[in-house]
């Protein structure tokens, strides 16, 4: 059994891509996952109830509910021989809805690939956008003055993060966002998704960094562990987030600069999410090149090893997001049906 957090900062990739190496190499195995809405470690060092701003629920709360009916079980089983083994294969926390659930593997099955467009006007779609060629959305990235990947004052890492309140960077110039209409109903999106980007920049380096996040809605009410100075009328809460450095946009082993200008393609994978927007919620996807002191300063002029980079080699940039018919930028990514 491999037991994951969904915002663990130190290591969500691990027990998502354990759980699958052992699918592919020892598909007979009895092979679990585990889920929940914890950071690195929290199934055992919080009850799991709450991270940062955000509320997952408290009756029972999701570490309590994990250890009496999932870890008890399945070590009654395998060490004592008592009970059974009566685990599905993924039991996973579905934050948004903040309710367990039960699937027979990970991803799911039941699932249908959906495409979140980014338009000019700010808007996500899941329809192309019908604009000209020339549709693009541009920035300046500055080195000098990055974006940091939170608001609230810290010496080092905050895991909070993952659940941060990303207003503080929508008001930013040098962040882009797009966002849906309230939703009509409740919008599930489960397993892996793809941020599928062209981008042109001025300078030969950048980097792409994708957030998903969940709009609340004007009217919601705070949550009971909130203190009084938070507002979670509005809250744009982060759900998912990555970040790729540009020069290995094709190969890890064969980094290579960007052409100044030229329209290229950027893939940039983001890992498993089980989340619920909830009805009245929006979608939205920021998109920036800096996450500071998170991921190092890229100088966004090309070098051999950013380590040896020297002062002037630290340049700004425009960094256009292109958003046509022709040039469209999307998030690949599956909705539970």
């Amino acid at each position: 059994m491999t037991v994951g957090g969904w915002f663990d900062a130190e290591d969500l990739y691990g027990p998502l891509k354990i759980y699958r190496s052992i699918e592919e190499s020892s598909p007979g195995a009895s092979n679990v996952l585990v889920m929940g809405p914890w950071r690195h470690g929290g199934w055992a060092r919080t009850d799991g109830a709450s991270l940062g701003n955000v509320f997952f629920g408290d009756a029972p709360a999701p570490s309590d509910f994990y250890q009496a009916h999932i870890e008890f079980p399945f070590f009654n089983y395998h060490l004592k021989g008592q009970g059974t083994a009566s685990l599905p294969e993924a039991y996973m926390f579905e934050t948004g809805a903040n309710a367990w659930r039960k699937f027979d593997k990970w991803p799911p099955q039941n699932l249908e690939p959906q495409r979140l467009y980014f338009n000019t006007n700010g808007s996500l779609t899941f329809t192309p956008p019908l604009a000209s060629a020339e549709a693009f959305d541009e920035f300046i990235s500055d080195p000098e003055n990055p974006v940091p990947f939170t608001e609230a004052t810290a010496i080092g890492m905050t895991i909070e993060y993952m659940t941060d309140d990303q207003r503080f960077a929508a008001r930013r110039p040098d962040v882009v966002e797009y966002q849906t209409e309230p939703l009509a109903q409740d919008l599930t999106l489960a397993g892996s998704m793809m941020a599928h980007l062209k981008v042109a920049i001025t300078g030969t380096d950048a980097d792409w960094i994708v957030k998903l996040i969940d709009v609340y809605p004007d009217h919601h009410p705070v949550f009971p562990h909130n203190p009084g100075h938070i507002k979670m009328a509005g809250y744009q809460q982060m759900v998912r987030s990555e970040v790729l450095r540009g020069r290995f946009r094709n190969s890890y082993e064969k980094p290579e600069p960007f052409t100044p200008n030229q329209v290229t393609d950027v893939h940039l994978a983001l890992l498993d999410v089980l989340h619920t927007f909830k009805k009245g919620h929006r979608v939205m996807v920021q998109v920036q090149s800096t996450w500071f002191p998170l991921i190092d300063r890229n100088p966004q002029k090309y070098v051999e090893n950013i380590f040896h980079a020297e002062a002037a080699d630290f340049i700004k940039a425009t960094h256009r997001i292109y958003a046509s018919a022709e040039q469209s930028s999307y998030v690949q990514v599956k909705a539970l049906k």
